[in-house]
């Protein structure tokens, strides 16, 4: 599972965004070589120190690369860099702050005439221009930039997504772009610049919501872990253990089943309070109270039997632990282990179907790889300790 075996992606990556976008290219076989500041690194490496001493959000997005130690500012190491993108890279991505990479001879325009062939990724909070092109962009700033925040959360209180998923969002266009232009190089022979913007790949993600607000209509209430506009969806409790069961109805056929065979009122499907969805969410606390009466005397499992038995879409809430154990994940094997400076890690295959084994490489210590990586460009031993001694790498 390797299509990407023999190209080379060059990043100047930190935080989320761009090492999730590089670590999938990693999974398909691409060489990713990271560069990282000397002594310091991509800067989510010290997010926390939940993995065995290693952070989380670093363990997640780096398996697979090379670290290469390189300060930028110094000229060696500039021209170190220059010629590793020059004569190595078939991608280079990055997402500095707006201009820098520019400022350090990046940009696309002066790349790509020295090599037409290469593909530039920048990636940033709101892209390369426009009024807020110079406002700093973290995820949650993202999220309530692009609305998400807006309609997320109870009626009393807005919330974030747990997950960073503007960075998540941003992340997955590089990479399907990345691969896009990859397969239009190899019509043309020609790179591409691309431009990714988080605030444009969640406003995309945040679509929905956008148009059930079209043309000044109000948008879809915050409703916790309810569905805004489809009734019942969403968590109810059970009164005979003090558990909760999360289900979802999407069409009047199950709710007809519902009605019969969970709630065991039959004649509640012909109730004309409740006949059609729009209905029943104007009408969701009175619904409510009837769904939670009816389960009162009930345990979580003896719902979800019923629901089962109505084939009635049902979930259970996990924690982080369950999922851990995940009895799905499990049965499809999809666990394997990476190594890491912290020794061997859990970690999940790369979602999709493939007869091979996917690659799942080590996540780099700090500068693991500088020393081999500045050996292929031509730099000899003492080259390289003139360079450490500089501390340009």
């Amino acid at each position: 599972m390797q299509p990407l075996k023999g190209l080379t992606v060059v990043t100047l990556e930190h935080a989320i965004a761009a090492p999730f976008a590089t670590r999938q290219l990693a999974d398909l076989g691409a060489r990713v070589i990271k560069i990282e500041r000397p002594g310091v690194g991509d800067f989510a490496r010290g997010y926390d120190q939940r993995v065995r001493g290693l952070a989380s959000h670093f363990v997640w997005t780096n398996r697979s690369k090379e670290s290469l130690t390189l300060d930028v500012k110094h000229p060696g190491a500039a021209e170190v860099l220059q010629r590793l993108v020059l004569e190595q890279a078939d991608v280079l991505v990055q997402n500095l702050a707006p201009g820098a990479a520019a400022r350090l001879g990046l940009g696309y325009e002066a790349l790509a005439a020295k090599k037409p062939s290469l593909i530039v990724c920048d990636i940033s909070g709101y892209g390369a221009d426009g009024p807020y092109r110079d406002k700093k962009a973290y995820d949650l700033l993202i999220q309530a930039e692009a609305g998400f925040v807006s309609v997320t959360g109870t009626a009393e209180e807005p919330c974030k997504a747990g997950p960073s998923i503007a960075d998540i969002a941003a992340g997955m266009y590089a990479y399907t772009n990345i691969l896009a232009a990859l397969l239009e190089r190899g019509r043309t022979g020609r790179g591409r610049h691309i431009d990714i913007s988080m605030l444009e790949a969640l406003s995309e993600w945040t679509s929905y919501p956008l148009y059930y607000a079209f043309d000044g209509a109000p948008p879809p209430p915050r409703t916790g872990a309810a569905h805004a506009t489809i009734y019942p969806y969403g968590l109810f409790p059970t009164g005979a253990d003090g558990g909760s069961v999360l289900f979802g109805l999407q069409n009047e056929r199950e709710w007809a089943s519902f009605c019969h065979t969970v709630l065991q009122q039959p004649a509640l499907a012909q109730d004309a309070r409740f006949a059609g969805n729009a209905r029943r969410v104007a009408a969701r606390d009175e619904l409510r109270a009837i769904i939670v009466d009816a389960f009162s005397p009930l345990t979580a499992p003896q719902v979800v039997e019923r629901l089962e038995a109505a084939q009635i879409a049902n979930a259970r809430v996990n924690t982080m632990h369950e999922v851990w154990a995940h009895p799905q994940l499990q049965a499809r094997d999809r666990w394997r282990e990476v190594g890491s400076p912290a020794g061997a890690l859990p970690a999940l295959l790369p979602p999709g179907s493939w007869h091979e084994e996917p690659r799942m490489d080590p996540v780099p210590a700090l500068g693991e790889h500088t020393d081999a990586i500045l050996s292929e460009l031509g730099l000899d031993a003492a080259a390289i300790a003139s360079l450490r001694e500089a501390k340009a790498i």
